[in-house]
């Protein structure tokens, strides 16, 4: 009785000669008929030289020697070692960051820069002409009195839509009021830090570059937190104009040192 093959075998096996099963068996079969008939010599030729059939078999035989068998497990697809390989690639992450961070927790931890004390009202577009403000603050405040009963929207799409909020802001807002971190807030401190320390795969032009950038490999835990750090170090340490380096615990792994 013939047995069924092992599962999980991932194609054909075929035995090689003297194992039994020639892969050209219909072939094989027509020859032998046609011997029966008399259209073929006997076994052995005249002088004992093979008949076709003989050859013919004996060449495929020894073809099917050098077949090799795949085995994956029960279920398997056949490319288990491939894909796992292709699923372990690392994450792209910037060099040093881990100690970049460490560090300007270390020159941050005294909380004495603006940021700190006047918080996310310190994080405006500093370009934007007073009356431009003015006239959001004003439009902003009707919005919220006659659809929110006073209150701020909860969702970050809606408060996108309020007159002069932006990404950053509502992403403050959405962490800071309602303690759900929905993104990184990335103002010029954040924008201009992040360049300089290479944290991000190529250079940004936009704020909202950095932000996209910095969401594909700082680990979700750090987003709260990664605003003020960089925002207060920005203020007091790594200026956007002589940038104090000869203070800066990074000044001999960052990028943009100017060692002095």
């Amino acid at each position: 009785m013939r047995r069924r093959p092992p599962r999980g075998i991932v194609g054909l096996v075929v035995l090689g000669a003297g194992g039994g099963m020639c892969a050209s068996r219909g072939v094989c079969t027509r020859l032998q008929l046609s011997k029966r008939r008399g259209q073929t010599r006997q076994a052995g030729g005249e002088g004992g030289v093979p008949t076709l059939s003989e050859t013919f078999c004996a060449k495929i035989h020894r073809k099917q020697k050098t077949v090799s068998v795949a085995y994956d497990s029960p279920g398997g697809n056949g490319l288990g070692k491939t894909n796992e390989a292709e699923g372990k690639k690392q994450k792209w992450e910037p060099k040093n960051w881990e100690q970049h961070l460490s560090n300007i927790r270390e020159m941050r931890k005294e909380r004495d820069a603006p940021v700190d004390q006047m918080g996310a009202g310190k994080c405006f577009d500093s370009d934007a002409p007073p009356e431009r403000k003015v006239s959001y603050i004003k439009q902003t405040t009707a919005i919220l009195k006659e659809d929110y009963a006073g209150d701020i929207p909860r969702t970050l799409t809606e408060l996108v839509k309020l007159p002069g909020v932006g990404p950053k802001m509502a992403h403050l807002v959405m962490d800071i009021a309602w303690q759900d971190v929905s993104g990184i807030g990335v103002d010029t401190h954040v924008h201009r830090i992040s360049n300089r320390l290479k944290w991000a795969k190529k250079e940004t032009k936009l704020p909202e570059e950095t932000r996209l950038a910095l969401e594909e490999w700082l680990p979700r835990d750090l987003w709260s937190e990664i605003n003020w750090l960089l925002v207060g170090f920005g203020q007091q340490v790594c200026l956007p104009v002589n940038p104090r380096c000869s203070e800066c615990l990074n000044r001999d792994i960052c990028p943009a040192s100017r060692k002095r």
